[in-house]
């Protein structure tokens, strides 16, 4: 079956158009034109990716977000937001809130089509093994055990986005090796220029509040990017 995919907008013309141009593109859209609906609809189909509009009525995106991320049946669910220009300290929040990635009103349908491909790649696996091997990466306190995707800090799980888990993952195979946000965008995002490394600082952010005590084992590179110090484990 087609991956089902919700959207959110309350814009009827833009909701039409998205819904054509991810069913042109093999996904089977569930459409929502309000906060509470997008809510349920998520809930109640556990769909493969919500791309969900920041100003919505009832709930607004922001909250739309946060809820699904505070609830541990729906947290892993991939989101892509639509934000207007003029949103930019939303569309950080909304980061920060955990969704992975957004795109920015007016875009072509063949640039959400490649944002919606490339998170639900992002999705199905942590990425390649960078010749580091074996089912688990560990850094210190923390090991993530590639075939189940789960994280452990001190023995303790920890939930993570699909974006955060290849982000960390990345950076713990090329330990040592400082990784440029303008990298970190192209092998985690997808992008093949640098739209906006402020995506890797607020997902950089994020990595660090989760991972508390092991905080640390992330490094930044003061004006070029970040890395995990120290030997392969």
């Amino acid at each position: 079956m087609n991956p089902k995919i919700v959207i959110a907008e309350d814009e009827p013309d833009m909701l039409a158009l998205i819904a054509s141009t991810l069913r042109q593109a093999g996904y089977s859209p569930l459409t929502a034109e309000d906060g509470p609906r997008a809510l349920s609809l998520a809930r109640e189909t556990m769909p493969s990716l919500i791309v969900l509009d920041l100003m919505l009525p009832g709930i607004s995106g922001l909250e739309v977000c946060r809820a699904l991320r505070g609830d541990p049946a729906t947290a892993r669910i991939p989101i892509l937001m639509l934000t207007a220009r003029a949103e930019e300290v939303d569309r950080i929040v909304g980061l920060e809130l955990g969704a992975d990635d957004y795109v920015t009103k007016p875009f072509s349908p063949r640039e959400l089509a490649l944002r919606v491909k490339n998170i639900l790649r992002r999705y199905g696996g942590s990425g390649g093994s960078d010749g580091n091997g074996g089912e688990h990466l560990v850094a210190g306190k923390i090991v993530i055990d590639r075939e189940r995707l789960q994280v452990t800090v001190d023995g303790k799980n920890v939930d993570f986005t699909a974006t955060e888990l290849k982000l960390l993952s990345l950076l713990i195979e090329r330990r040592g090796r400082v990784q440029s946000r303008e990298t970190l965008l192209n092998d985690v995002w997808g992008y093949e220029m640098a739209i906006d490394t402020r995506t890797v600082d607020t997902h950089i952010r994020r990595l660090r509040e989760k991972l508390r005590s092991a905080a640390d084992e992330i490094e930044t590179v003061r004006g070029f990017g970040y890395r995990v110090a120290g030997e392969k484990a």
